[in-house]
C-alpha cells in the first residue's frame, strides 16, 4: 500500500471543489469519490462555516456499466474501447472485433446476452432497440448484421463530433486557443475559491 491509496481520493475532492462543482456526471462506481468529497467539505463547514459548493452526483442508471468489445468494463487500460473518432476502416474494425457467441445465423439469438446489442441499446432510440430486438429473436440476422447496424449508428449519431475532431486535429491553434480560454475561465473560478477558504482561515 502507497500513500496514493489515500492521498488521490484528496486530490479528487480538491478539483472538484476548487470550481464549485455542483453536479458531477458519474458512473455507479465513482460514486463514493463524491461521497469523500461530500464528506471533506462537510467537516470543513463543521469547524470554519459554509465555503464550498456540495455537490451531487449524476448518475444514470442505464449507463452504470459501458462493456467494452471484450464484454468486459470498457477502459482504456484494457484496451477494449470504442474510438467514435477513429478514420471510418479502422471504426469499423474495432466494431466488427466486438465478442459475440458462436449461434448461427438462422437462429433466433438472446439479446440480453449480447456484447453488441449491450453497446447498441446505449446509443439507439427506443425505436431502434425494439427493432434490433425483433431481430434478434426472429432469427436469419445474423452478428454480422448487428455490428454493421452499430457502426452506421456511431457514424450518424457522430457526425457532428467526428468532424469538429477532424477540423481541430488540423488546426492545433485552434485548441491552443480554446484551452487557453478555459484555464482563464477556471482560473478566475479557482481564485475565488480560495480566497474564500484563505479567509475562513484567517490568511
Amino acid at each position: 500500500v502507497n500513500s496514493g491509496l489515500f492521498t488521490y481520493p484528496m486530490l479528487m475532492a480538491a478539483d472538484i471543489l476548487l470550481y464549485d462543482a455542483e453536479i458531477i456526471p458519474v458512473g455507479k462506481d465513482q460514486e463514493q469519490h463524491i461521497e469523500i468529497t461530500r464528506d471533506v467539505a462537510s467537516r470543513f463547514h463543521a469547524k470554519m462555516g459554509e465555503t464550498f459548493v456540495l455537490p451531487k452526483a449524476d448518475i444514470q442508471e442505464s449507463t452504470m456499466l459501458i462493456p467494452g468489445t471484450d464484454g468486459e468494463k470498457m477502459s482504456k487500460s484494457k484496451g477494449n474501447t470504442i474510438d467514435i473518432f477513429l478514420p471510418e476502416k479502422k471504426l469499423r474494425k474495432q466494431i466488427m472485433s466486438i465478442k459475440t457467441d458462436s449461434t448461427p445465423l438462422e437462429e433466433p439469438k438472446d439479446w440480453k446476452a449480447c456484447n453488441c446489442f449491450s453497446i447498441y441499446k446505449l446509443l439507439a432510440s427506443k425505436g431502434e432497440v425494439e427493432i434490433m430486438k425483433s431481430n434478434y429473436e426472429k432469427g436469419g440476422y445474423g452478428y454480422g448484421h448487428a455490428k454493421q447496424e452499430l457502426f452506421q449508428l456511431i457514424l450518424d449519431k457522430f457526425k457532428t463530433q467526428r468532424e469538429l475532431y477532424a477540423y481541430y486535429m488540423n488546426n492545433v491553434q485552434a485548441i491552443d486557443e480554446v484551452l487557453m480560454k478555459g484555464a482563464i475561465k477556471a482560473s478566475t473560478v479557482a481564485n475565488e475559491v480560495l480566497n474564500r477558504v484563505r479567509a475562513k482561515l484567517g490568511y
